[in-house]
């Protein structure tokens, strides 16, 4: 299931994993367009009402609370997910969705907030960012910052502990939550025990060799991806701005320990590894995992593709060692 990423004589011999080849064939017969076929008001109508067709089943938590908090654009919508009835003071994930900056909902990943809160034992804040075109780089980045500190200076009142808070967020998401751990490195605030990054996007440029090799057959296509980033970015000078992309960063040094996970047949897995990679040179722990045969989004596949639950599990395992400061 899993493999390591360093080899790539070893990821080009590497076959697409059988259930992840069931799905392509699915997609396949029922012939649907590509998102950069779309508007992003018809892609995120069909990105909420897929969502859930290859996800793990959403199970009960304690509660499941909506709220709006002010940001800099309006109201920012937040889903506080608190896993059990308790009288301590339970760890909080702040998780930010993926999409490409332009798709995603909270309910297009309550399934997986809710398993992320029950299996790490964590509350789970999920963050509805503003999304491009309407609202351009850095909108995403200043919304989810502003949902991080929030939940800094109010994590008592959710039933936190504001010593123990991690950030994660998978494709776009996790691009936002390793901006947002360095910005919070900056300012001391809050003082975050770990970064969950699941397929990150973190290159200035798509020009990467997994960005070639994986282009096209791998549901997340290279002309998708660039009408994300299309989108997105206000020109290409957004492009030298390390909120756009946190491996030119300046300083990497004195950030919270990592797990990085990567899908080797994804075009943003050479993202996700080259910043793991910095990471690690920088000083910060960390765990890099690539998972063999798969495919972006597969950690959002997990009632159809058993590694998808897998990665769930190792992201709540590593959760739960962090907060419990082992």
């Amino acid at each position: 299931m899993l493999s390591s990423p360093c080899n790539p004589e070893a990821r080009r011999r590497m076959p697409l994993d059988p259930q992840v080849r069931q799905v392509l064939d699915w997609v396949r017969q029922a012939g649907n367009p590509e998102y950069w076929q779309m508007t992003p008001e018809e892609a995120r109508d069909w990105h909420n009402r897929k969502a859930g067709l290859l996800d793990i089943k959403p199970e009960t938590v304690f509660s499941s609370d909506d709220r709006e908090i002010p940001g800099p654009g309006g109201a920012i919508p937040l889903r506080i997910y608190t896993p059990r009835m308790t009288g301590e003071s339970l760890p909080i994930l702040v998780w930010l969705h993926g999409g490409g900056h332009v798709v995603g909902c909270l309910d297009s990943y309550d399934a997986l907030s809710r398993q992320l809160a029950l299996q790490a034992d964590c509350i789970v804040v999920s963050v509805a960012y503003r999304l491009a075109p309407e609202h351009k780089f850095p909108a995403g980045v200043e919304d989810s910052l502003v949902a991080l500190r929030w939940v800094g200076h109010h994590a008592d009142s959710l039933g936190g502990d504001p010593g123990r808070i991690a950030i994660g967020g998978d494709s776009s998401g996790g691009n936002l939550a390793a901006v947002c751990a360095i910005l919070a490195r900056d300012a001391a605030f809050p003082r975050l025990r770990f970064q969950l990054l699941v397929y990150p996007r973190t290159a200035a440029w798509e020009d990467s060799a997994s960005h070639r090799e994986f282009a096209e057959g791998h549901l997340l296509t290279r002309r998708t991806i660039l009408w994300f980033h299309n989108h997105y970015l206000r020109s290409d000078e957004d492009r030298q701005d390390w909120r756009w992309a946190p491996l030119i960063a300046p300083d990497l040094r004195g950030l919270p320990p990592a797990l990085v996970i990567v899908a080797e047949c994804d075009p943003l897995r050479d993202d996700g590894i080259a910043y793991a990679e910095r990471l690690r040179r920088e000083g910060n722990a960390v765990e890099l995992m690539s998972y063999a045969g798969m495919v972006h989004p597969f950690f959002s596949m997990g009632g159809v593709v058993d590694a998808g639950r897998k990665a769930i599990e190792q992201s709540a395992v590593a959760l739960a060692r962090a907060f419990s400061g082992r």
